[in-house]
């Protein structure tokens, strides 16, 4: 969403307005959407057709309860295998605390529904580091004689989540969002550094390793004493992991840091690509990840006439 007063608390040396929060999270799950439900919908997810994952076009809305206009983060059209009928899941960030989300998100949910007359699965991720306090997740309409509406949404509170319980959890969204759950002070340098070992495990193309390593450093940014603690952790990691490790937080730094705006538009352009061609290869994705920001501008537009990952190779020695 757009225009919106953080509240939260942010990394050391680092404050709400240079964190494009909204952008940060979708560009994560957008990237890493089926391994986002199977870590926290892992029942639903084995039953999910992963060739039926389409991401829908953002949706504007006029929001009643704030009176301004709003955008849907991430609206993505899935249907369970061996079936015809699809439907959406609605995922909204919101990185801080808000007593109205419960009647904003049934507002979106009966918009939405009315316009793609669909089941809807909305969800909001949680992502402020406090309060502590649970979220409400439930918006009811009532009388004695009659209950009109119970209306939930699955609440996702990161600060409330153990990052303990997902250490050992091959999942690349878990590598990420650890850097953002329940952490004591003392644990800051010791967490970045389970999230780093975690993701290079992982065995990712560069371009999506870059995404996780620098999301983690936005929330997980270390003063000079962590970073000494920070470096004994690596340590204990063993001299080959630490080597990947460090080679992982170095590269996007050697490419420069691309600008909010810059990352969301190659985030998209993979996005897609992955839906005309498929899944790219190490070596083409590689190439994209280098593209100055006038060429891939011009990438987003030729690619709507792309039909294989021929194309898009043709087209990247012609003009990368």
């Amino acid at each position: 969403m757009r225009n919106l007063t953080y509240s939260m608390t942010n990394p050391p040396n680092q404050s709400a307005e240079t964190i494009n929060h909204d952008q940060s999270f979708k560009e994560l799950i957008s990237t890493f959407f089926m391994e986002f439900v199977e870590l926290f919908l892992p029942e639903l997810a084995k039953d999910i057709d992963p060739d039926s994952i389409r991401f829908l076009p953002q949706e504007y809305f006029a929001d009643l309860v704030e009176g301004d206009e709003k955008i849907i983060d991430l609206l993505v059209e899935v249907k369970l295998a061996g079936q015809d009928k699809t439907f959406l899941f609605h995922v909204e960030a919101q990185s801080y605390g808000d007593s109205s989300i419960r009647r904003r998100m049934f507002y979106y949910l009966a918009r939405l529904h009315q316009n793609y007359v669909k089941d809807i699965y909305p969800i909001v991720i949680f992502s402020f580091d406090q309060p502590y306090r649970a979220e409400s997740d439930t918006l009811k309409i009532e009388f004695p004689s009659l209950k009109v509406l119970e209306f939930r949404f699955h609440a996702i509170q990161l600060n409330r989540l153990n990052w303990r319980d997902y250490i050992d959890r091959p999942n690349p969204v878990a590598a990420a969002l650890m850097s953002k759950m329940k952490i004591a002070k003392r644990d800051r340098a010791k967490v970045k550094a389970e999230c780093l070992r975690l993701l290079v495990t992982l065995k990712l193309d560069p371009a999506k390793t870059r995404l996780i390593s620098k999301f983690v450093d936005t929330y997980l940014r270390l003063n000079a004493k962590e970073e000494r603690t920070f470096q004994g952790e690596l340590d204990k990691i063993g001299a080959a992991q630490k080597e990947e490790i460090m080679q992982v937080t170095t590269s996007w730094e050697e490419k420069g840091i691309e600008t909010g705006i810059e990352r969301g538009q190659r985030s998209i352009v993979y996005l897609l690509l992955e839906q005309k061609v498929g899944q790219l290869p190490t070596d083409l994705s590689n190439v994209i990840s280098t593209l100055a920001p006038e060429r891939l501008s011009a990438l987003a537009i030729a690619l709507l006439n792309f039909s294989s990952i021929d194309d898009l190779s043709n087209w990247l020695n012609a003009n990368g």
